[in-house]
């Protein structure tokens, strides 16, 4: 026995079962967190129960608690003697929708005071783009010609076809007449305000102004006029419903953007509005203060923030690292460098935003605008927070990380190949280029793998530099010059906090926060793992030059 433990075989077992617990609590969290994200979006059962003054509650069960009776006690609530011995009661927490009629989409009641549940068919589920989700049964399809028809499955889908291509036109009218329009506006305006710096403002450019602005704002006009035309086209056609308690409500059909019966559907039809679900959750915009719709801007934002990033840092990464380790001397000035470079990496989040936003925004963002978008002032083009200070930030947050990495990697080439590089009459520049960051190469990536995984959960620093609840437009369209890095952008990591403390409806946004979360930890890793597949073939190219 004391053989054994003087063999060291104890420790080998118990840090691989330390390292095993970890990687079973990882996964654990993983899945708890994909669990309660996912369900989601399952069409859930919608449930009819009848309280004790004989109304009907009809609703989605989405969660019960166990209270204490003293609590209820202390509420003056009256127990059946059953409930009391038990020493508590159950309250269900039930998602009624309907939110312009009750004000709210919940409802608390404790399951004594109401009936048995049961599953009422024909409910229908609307998924609506305004005031959430509506649970009813439908009367009737209000047509065009005002004629109510029964045939309410067959008209619905027709319209929702047809309501489809119209926003598609609608949102081509805003993106290509619309917008474009007040961009060539907006370029008028700066023209003009160019001429009055330079004092170029004559009586015929004013006359040439004049003419030109007027033109495009009768084009703006028409543009919106048809836009108008193509929104009161959807509002024509409606479906009549009927709630919980017995009221009539018209949903028009430009409301409307998808529908199920969640008691009537099989499992396959389940599967498959689950599946729609949550590709309209990854493709979407958010709507209703982010508690509802997609996360696409978010997931695009943090995707591009992290590729601008990694443009940025490796380079400077890199460059300081070959300094370090194979230009600089090692005296007291490098290795006050190496402890800086080593205390940066603890340094909190939340100061790198603040230095962002003090040096990148309000010193050389307000540079560049007075040098080349003066006419734009006082409003801010790079003098405000945006994509590129946001990328800037995070390299300069991540910066260390990567030259401790490749640092790392330099020193384990050995001094002989680097010797025999030189006895062959390669220069020294030579020899790093073409021998010393080639075998270095895995190392390099296992850096910027490291500044991955840091910066794209980081949030702190990007609500002071860039990162916004909702953006207007992504920084990449096809308006010159196409990729606008000046402009705001989404963040999943932003995104979560704002779903879970700042939207109107917590309770309802709470389940979009493991969704939101589960997509998070996805695309890190998917972006990790693009590294490390870049970093293993790396490895294996350059084994026979001595990397192991």
């Amino acid at each position: 026995m004391s053989h054994w433990m003087k063999s060291g075989a104890p420790w080998i077992w118990l840090t691989g079962g330390a390292v095993s617990l970890s990687l079973i609590s990882v996964l654990g969290l993983l899945l708890l967190i994909g669990w309660k994200g996912l369900t989601y979006f399952w069409p859930a059962p919608l449930y009819q129960w009848q309280s004790q003054d004989g109304q009907y509650l009809v609703g989605q069960l989405y969660a019960s608690e166990s209270v204490p009776v003293s609590h209820l006690k202390d509420m003056d609530i009256e127990l059946p003697d059953e409930v009391i011995e038990a020493g508590s009661a159950t309250r269900l927490n039930i998602k009624i929708a309907n939110r312009e009629l009750y004000g709210s989409d919940f409802v608390s009641m404790l399951a004594l005071k109401l009936s048995e549940p049961t599953k009422p068919a024909g409910w229908m589920v609307i998924e609506r783009a305004r005031d959430g989700q509506f649970y009813g049964k439908p009367l009737g399809f209000e047509q065009v010609n005002g004629n109510i028809s029964p045939h309410i499955e067959t008209l619905l889908s027709q319209g929702l076809e047809q309501a489809e291509e119209q926003r598609a036109e609608m949102d081509g009218v805003i993106n290509q007449q619309i917008r474009q329009i007040g961009n060539q506006v907006e370029n008028l305006r700066l023209e003009r305000r160019r001429h009055e710096l330079n004092g170029k403002l004559t009586d015929d450019y004013l006359a040439r102004y004049r003419e030109r602005k007027q033109a495009l704002d009768a084009k703006l006009v028409e543009a919106e006029q048809h836009l108008d035309f193509l929104r009161s086209q959807l509002s024509h056609q409606a479906l009549l419903m009927e709630d919980m308690h017995g009221l009539k409500v018209r949903i028009p059909l430009s409301q409307i953007l998808d529908y199920w019966f969640p008691n009537d559907m099989t499992l396959g039809e389940k599967i498959a509005q689950w599946g729609k679900q949550v590709w309209v959750f990854l493709s979407d915009d958010p709507r209703e203060s982010n508690s509802e719709g997609g996360v696409f801007p978010a997931i695009f934002g943090t995707v591009f923030l992290v590729l601008i990033m990694s443009v940025i840092v490796m380079p400077l990464g890199v460059v300081a690292a070959v300094y370090l380790h194979e230009y600089a001397k090692d005296n007291t000035f490098t290795r006050l460098i190496r402890v800086a470079v080593i205390n940066l990496a603890g340094v909190p989040s939340i100061v790198y935003g603040v230095f962002g936003l003090g040096f990148f925004v309000y010193t050389i963002g307000a540079s560049i605008d007075q040098l080349f978008y003066a006419e734009r002032l006082p409003a801010p083009t790079f003098g405000t927070p945006g994509l590129l200070w946001s990328a800037l930030t995070l390299a300069v947050l991540t910066l260390p990380v990567v030259i401790v990495a490749t640092e790392e990697g330099l020193t384990r080439i050995p001094l002989s190949v680097r010797h025999g590089s030189l006895a062959l009459g390669a220069t020294q520049f030579e020899t790093i280029w073409r021998i010393v960051l080639p075998m270095a190469s895995p190392a390099m990536i296992t850096g910027l793998i490291l500044a991955i995984a840091r910066a794209a959960g980081e949030v702190a620093p990007l609500m002071l530099v860039g990162a916004v609840k909702l953006a207007s437009s992504l920084p990449v369209d096809g308006e010159f010059p196409f990729v606008h890095l000046e402009r705001k952008f989404m963040h999943l990591g932003f995104h979560i906090y704002d779903i879970g403390f700042q939207t109107s409806n917590i309770e309802a946004a709470r389940p979009l926060v493991y969704a939101t979360s589960f997509l998070l930890v996805t695309v890190i890793v998917a972006l990790n793992l693009t590294a490390i597949s870049i970093r293993n073939n790396l490895r294996e190219k350059y084994r026979t030059l001595g990397q192991d």
